[in-house]
């Protein structure tokens, strides 16, 4: 049994507050000497970094649609070790699942699954007495525990009043009430929010503001009865160990380089694995590093934009996601570093690329030069791709074996020519083939969230080993 006391904090729709209110409460409870984690319904990559620049712990996702529900709670568990509090936002409103599915996959979805508590929040612009309705309706539309509101960007006294008194005509606790503050407002870009690691010190200053804001308008007394009102969680915490050794016997894998339970046999066999970061890569999942290491690995990291060379003993590299369009004259500019990428990849070394991986690994990106080690250019265009695939594997490749299949998510206004090459990476219903595989290198605008396929991080660390 694990006892972790807990909120999601959701909305009617997105834009409403719900990063506000979650990242304001993550920062006023650790401004109180409290240890709070941090979590995001869905695929999102942005959020948790203001999450973790709140709290100072990494920022996790909670997705089922990537994961598989099965899996969520034991990664609440993990990511939650320590803690004294947890607060999961939501995504979209309440309700809204994967397409086609109902709510699974919604932040409803994943309340059920924590048996946690939900935080409302409201966006009182233009509202009155009809917050009473509103709130009559989510609470009785589904089998969540709707426990309290926050009522957000209120514009005056008498504003705060009407909507007190509406919230208790249906017996809904007022957990707190947020003026109308510019101070919070976090820039967006044509992906969406621009991710804290990209803002430095305005960053750092929009998270002091939404804690202030919070501290100052949220009963974080009566939010954290709320919280301590959840059950203990029957589950056992996720284990990036566990899940390996899990994906070596399911492989068959007792000692092809590797021991049973995926680490080395010898501490001086661990490769180097390079993961990309910095202010164009920062889109990555915490627990992917984690099974790098339970495989074996010595996870490095690069920041292509001011790194010249790759850590020293690179043996593989992962690239993820994040902003490269933004900033690709700078990238342009490190032809060292391009190039030793492409002799890596040359070398026959595994790399894998998601997204902005792919970009960087092309020849050139809106006319810039890139890494060239895929034949292929890319160019930001006007049309947003956003959405769930179910995918089979078409090639064998570093990750996979043909016809694995998995659920990634898109997320991109950029295209790339050709999408695909003589040897695909993924299919999926509606695309018969996308991305590249050549050599040990695996490039596909797909994300996929590797505690959903521990074997990735087995079979690239094992890849590394040759």
């Amino acid at each position: 049994m694990v006892k972790v006391p807990r909120i999601v904090v959701a909305a009617a729709a997105s834009g409403h507050g719900k990063t506000t209110v979650a990242t304001g409460l993550l920062a006023a409870l650790t401004a109180r000497g409290m240890t709070a984690a941090g979590f995001k319904v869905g695929p999102d990559y942005i959020d948790p970094t203001y999450h973790s620049l709140a709290c100072g712990r990494p920022g996790r996702n909670l997705d089922p649609s990537l994961v598989g529900e099965d899996l969520v709670a034991p990664l609440f568990a993990h990511g939650a070790t320590g803690a004294q509090v947890a607060v999961v936002e939501g995504v979209m409103g309440l309700y809204d699942g994967r397409s086609g599915e109902g709510d699974f996959g919604s932040t409803a979805h994943v309340a059920r699954l924590l048996d946690a508590p939900v935080v409302f929040v409201v966006d009182a612009t233009g509202q009155g007495r009809s917050v009473a309705a509103l709130l009559h309706g989510f609470r009785s539309f589904g089998s969540v525990r709707l426990a309290g509101v926050v009522l957000n960007r209120v514009g005056s006294d008498r504003h705060e009043q009407i909507l007190r008194e509406a919230c208790e005509e249906v017996g809904t606790p007022v957990l707190g009430v947020l003026r109308r503050a510019g101070a919070v407002a976090v820039p967006s870009r044509h992906l969406g929010l621009v991710p804290a690691a990209e803002r430095s010190g305005a960053a750092v200053d929009a998270v002091r503001a939404m804690g202030a804001l919070v501290e100052d308008g949220v009963d974080l007394g009566e939010v954290l009865a709320v919280a301590h009102s959840a059950p203990p969680l029957a589950v056992t915490p996720w284990s990036a160990a566990e899940a390996v050794r899990a994906a070596a016997e399911a492989a068959g894998a007792r000692q092809a380089g590797l021991e049973a339970d995926g680490t080395s046999a010898e501490a001086g066999d661990r490769p180097v694995i390079a993961v990309a970061g910095g202010p164009a890569f920062t889109f990555g999942y915490a627990e992917q590093a984690e099974l790098l290491r339970a495989a074996g690995a010595e996870v490095v990291h690069v920041d292509p934009l001011r790194d010249e060379a790759l850590p020293r003993g690179t043996a593989g590299l992962v690239v993820g996601g994040g902003f490269p369009e933004v900033y690709g004259d700078e990238l342009a500019a490190n032809k060292p570093l391009r190039d030793a990428v492409r002799a890596l990849a040359a070398a026959g070394a595994p790399i894998a690329a998601e997204c902005a991986g792919l970009l960087w690994l092309a020849r050139s990106l809106d006319g810039r030069e890139m890494c060239g080690v895929l034949d292929a250019e890319a160019v930001l265009t006007e049309r947003l791709t956003l959405g769930y695939r179910d995918a089979v594997a078409v090639s064998g490749s570093v990750l996979a074996d043909p016809g694995t299949r998995v659920t990634g998510h898109e997320f991109h206004r950029t295209a790339v020519t050709p999408e695909a090459g003589p040897s695909p990476a993924w299919a999926w219903r509606g695309r018969s083939a996308e991305g590249f595989v050549q050599g040990g290198v695996h490039a596909s605008y797909l994300h996929l969230h590797w505690a959903g396929h521990p074997d990735f991080a087995r079979r690239m660390v094992r890849a590394a080993c040759a």
